[in-house]
Formats: structure tokens, sequence, C-alpha cells
């Protein structure tokens, strides 16, 4: 049975594929259009989906699509999609549930409780679910405007990002910020004795569009005044108010139980998942790592398969890398059309040698392997690696690379099973989705990559996850003693994770990067 998720229809368009209930395949679309998708049925996604089966859209049993949808009729769109996927039953699944299902079912738990939240989805913006077996059930709710996630984004405006797309921005800055807006952030959220959130609407100027549409009301209580710019140390507390405040909301409206699961754009906050993660509510804490719009069509199929055909067993999610591969003479094509000298290496080996060499050098390597992963973060096959012992890695990758602000730091990557050497985190360090604390001992090693205090994202990379990755680590900790690489994700300027080998050609000859490995093929400046 073949069973296609969509999620995105009105933007961050995704598609996943089931194959007999096991997850083979998903795909953003503008990673592969390398543009913004404009809205819709996410056609390369799917397409790509397929090709991992070698299957047609004349294949497909079941399309299951998260709402909303957007404008024309449901009868136009559902024959369109009927016209499209011919033998498919459609099922239209609920926004929340949708990201509550990608939260719960690729769990490890069989009992949970399960929190989404996001700014808002077909009126409502979070809810809180119990969740056993395949049963998802709803015992309490969030509507628009009552939503933390939107006041997240609302602060984002005002600091000068924008809204839906640089929240994440907002997290990192807060590092180096001081809370003292907190408390009345948290009056803002409704953090009295009510049981959820409810935003006090005094706050908020619907004559203002822009800036976070806040009112007279709200920069008296700040001290500030509307129009006049904020100074960097202003930005910097406001960050971290915002920050701390969303935090103390949400693990308040989490509650307490055994386990808890996690999904819907707010949940793409690092911070607050390890703010979970640390509050002693629950023993175990899963964060479905893409948890955005994108990763519901995750949560439609799976939905589909045990709501709507009543299957029972359950896959956990093994590995985000679901994406496209590409062999030796697709990545040869390219490089022979774009007229590029190469090398190439003969033995994984050899790759791994080659890599770790230039990395002792200093150098700064663009690694292209296998599968693309899904979701925003990059999790050792579509990465750029330094070497920590390297004094300018941060400083390089962030000025001549990504052209990020310097308060944007770095994932530490590291095997599985020496983490705990240099760290102390948490499952969630497999997926890059939460917070973790560097080692006293190690601080002065990792102060590039430290976020304030002893605090530092990290990945752990499993050997039968990522085999190339993992021995790319133990083989760099061979030769300089520390078996750790920063590592970010391989794009540019803002642009989405790269996809393809021209891609891939494009960004490194666009950037300050030294080396690129794709595949077997080795490429220097």
């Amino acid at each position: 049975m073949l069973i296609l998720g969509i999620g995105g229809w009105l933007h961050d368009g995704a598609a996943a594929l089931l194959k007999d209930g096991q997850l083979v395949a998903a795909m953003e679309e503008d990673k592969l259009r390398r543009q913004a998708h404009p809205g819709g049925l996410p056609e390369r996604a799917v397409d790509a989906c397929l090709d991992v089966v070698s299957a047609s859209r004349n294949d497909v049993d079941c399309v299951a699509i998260a709402r909303p949808m957007g404008g024309g009729s449901d009868t136009s769109q559902h024959l369109r999609l009927k016209t499209q996927f011919p033998r498919s039953r459609l099922v239209i699944v609920d926004h929340h549930i949708a990201h509550a299902a990608s939260a719960f079912y690729p769990s490890p738990f069989e009992k949970a409780r399960v929190v989404t939240l996001d700014r808002v989805g077909d009126m409502r913006c979070g809810a809180l679910w119990e969740a056993a077996g395949t049963r998802l059930e709803a015992v309490e709710e969030l509507y628009a405007p009552d939503s933390p996630a939107g006041f997240y984004s609302r602060i984002t405006e005002l600091l000068g990002y924008r809204i839906g797309a640089e929240e994440h921005k907002v997290q990192w800055m807060g590092a180096a910020g001081e809370p003292r807006f907190r408390d009345m952030f948290l009056e803002i959220l409704g953090a009295g004795d009510a049981p959820r959130p409810g935003l006090d609407q005094g706050f908020f100027d619907t004559s203002r569009p822009t800036a976070g549409g806040f009112s007279d009301r709200f920069y008296a209580r700040l001290g500030l005044e509307y129009g006049v710019k904020l100074s960097e140390p202003e930005r910097r507390d406001i960050a971290a108010s915002v920050q701390s405040a969303v935090e103390d909301i949400v693990v308040r409206f989490a509650g307490e139980g055994e386990n808890l699961c996690l999904a819907g754009g707010l949940m793409l906050n690092a911070p607050l998942v390890s703010a979970l993660e640390t509050s002693g509510r629950y023993k175990n804490v899963w964060v479905q790592p893409a948890a955005g719009n994108a990763g519901t069509c995750l949560g439609c199929a799976f939905h589909a398969w045990h709501q709507t055909f009543r299957n029972t067993q359950r896959h956990p999610l093994d590995n985000l890398f679901l994406g496209p591969s590409y062999d030796r003479e697709e990545i040869k094509q390219v490089l022979e059309n774009c007229k590029l000298r190469f090398s190439y290496l003969t033995t994984d080996e050899a790759v791994v040698d080659t890599a770790v060499r230039r990395l002792n050098d200093n150098q700064i390597v663009a690694w292209f392997q296998g599968r693309m992963e899904f979701g925003s973060r990059a999790l050792g096959n579509r990465s750029i690696f330094a070497s920590p012992l390297n004094p300018y890695s941060t400083e390089n990758l962030n000025v001549y690379i990504k052209r990020r602000e310097l308060f944007r730091k770095f994932a530490a990557s590291v095997p599985e099973e020496l983490a705990s050497d240099y760290f102390d985190c948490t499952e969630s360090a497999r997926f890059l989705a939460s917070v973790s604390r560097v080692k006293q001992k190690h601080r002065k090693t990792f102060e590039a990559a430290l976020l304030g205090g002893d605090r530092i994202r990290v990945h752990t990379v499993r050997r039968d996850e990522n085999p190339l990755c993992w021995e790319l680590l133990q083989a760099a900790g061979r030769v300089s003693g520390l078996p750790v690489l920063y590592n970010t994700s391989f794009n540019l300027f803002g642009e989405r994770l790269v996809n393809d080998p021209r891609a891939a050609v494009r960004s490194f000859y666009s950037s300050g990067i030294d080396t690129m490995i794709a595949g077997n093929f080795l490429l220097e400046k």
C-alpha cells in the first residue's frame, strides 16, 4: 500500500510517502525547485517521493492532505486530485491533527501527551492531546489570536525580521540578552491562573500593520517610543524576554506526565524544546524534527495509515535521510557539463582521509553525500564542516560563507557513543532539535560555538544511521584528538539546503568554502 501525505498546501509544501506503513521518502518542494513554493500541490516533491520506490501516480492508494487548502471550491480541487491520482482514496486532515499525528505516531512511545503549537492553522493555533496506541484525542485547544507562536512572530517583526521566516534568529539573538521584560510578556500571554494562554489584545493596535502591530500601551510599558529605532542591547533583551516568556507559558500548558511529544512550527525553537526537556515535568520528551508546516505531510500519511485504514502497526522514525540521492554518473555529468577539474577518490576510506586532511589544515569542507535530509537542519549529508581547533572557523563560516549574524552559532557533530565525553545532551540531539551543554573542561575548546554560558547545539551521529559521517568524525578524532566537527547546513545567503549536484557546485563556487567532496569526487579551489 502506498500512502502519499501532502502538507503545506499554502506554503512550505512537502510530500511524504509510506509504503506498507513504513516512511520511505519525504521532501520539501522548495528544496527541489530552489525557490519558494507558490502553493498548491508540491508537484516535484510528489514525483521525487514516488521515484524512490519506482512508482507512478497511478500506483498511489491514498492521498492525504493537510488543511488549510486556500481558495477554490472543494469540488474543483477534488476533481483535479482525482485526475492526477485516479486510483487513490482522498483523505483531508485537520491541520493540528496532522501536526499531532506527525509527533506521536513516529515517536517511540505507546502512550504520551502531545502538544502542537503554531501561529494559526484553520483557526486553531494549538492543542493538547492524549495519545495511546493509534488513538489521538484533543483535550485542550487554542484558537487564533491567542497564540504564543503568533506573539513570538510579532516580536520577530518588531526586531526587524520577517514573520514566518526568521523567528529562528530571535531565539539565538536572545542568548546574549537579559530577559528584563519577561514578566510583562507573560502578562500579555495571559500567564495568570487560566488553564491556557490568552493574549491581552490591549497591547496590540490593528491600525499599525507593521513592526508587530503593538499599541502605545505596549511601548509605554517597555519604556520605549513607537517608531524609534531599537538599540542592539534593547533588541537582545527583548529577544531574551520573549524566549523566556514563551518557554514558561508552553511548559505550563504542557502540564505533567510520563511521555511528551511535540510538533507545530513553534517546536522548531530548539531552546524551547530544551526548556521542556529540563522542566522536570516529563520523563521523556520527543519532538518531531521537521515540526513546521512541511512536517504535516508526515502526519497526514500516518493519520491515513492508522485512522483511515485502521492499521495498528507503528514504525518509529529512524532517520531523516528521506530525500533524493545521486549516483556517481549523475554527479560526474554535472561536473563535466560545468567544465570543472576534479579528482576521483576510489574508496570511502579515501573520501574520509581526504576530508580529514583538509579539515586538519584549517580548511572549510562542503560535504555532499547520500540522501538529502528532510527538514531545515543539516544532519551530515548536506553539511559544511570545519574543525573546532581552527581559530578562525566561526568567523570564516559566518562572514565569508554563510554571511549571517555572528550570534548564530554552529552545531557540534559528534559520534553518539562519544558525546557524553564532551556534552550533556538528550535524544533530541540526533536531529539537532534541542540545545545541549558542554562539559566544564571542554568549554574553552568550543568557546566559539557557545550560545551563552555552557549552552551549545549538538548533533549526535549514529553509526548505523550515517556510517560515512560517523567515520569522518572518528577519523578526525584519530588525527587531531577531537572527534567533533562544527556542522552547518550546505546552503548560502538564506537559500534552502542544497539538493542536487548542480546546486552544490553553485554554492561551492559562490562562497569561501575551500573544498567540496560530492560522493567520491573532490573539488578544490
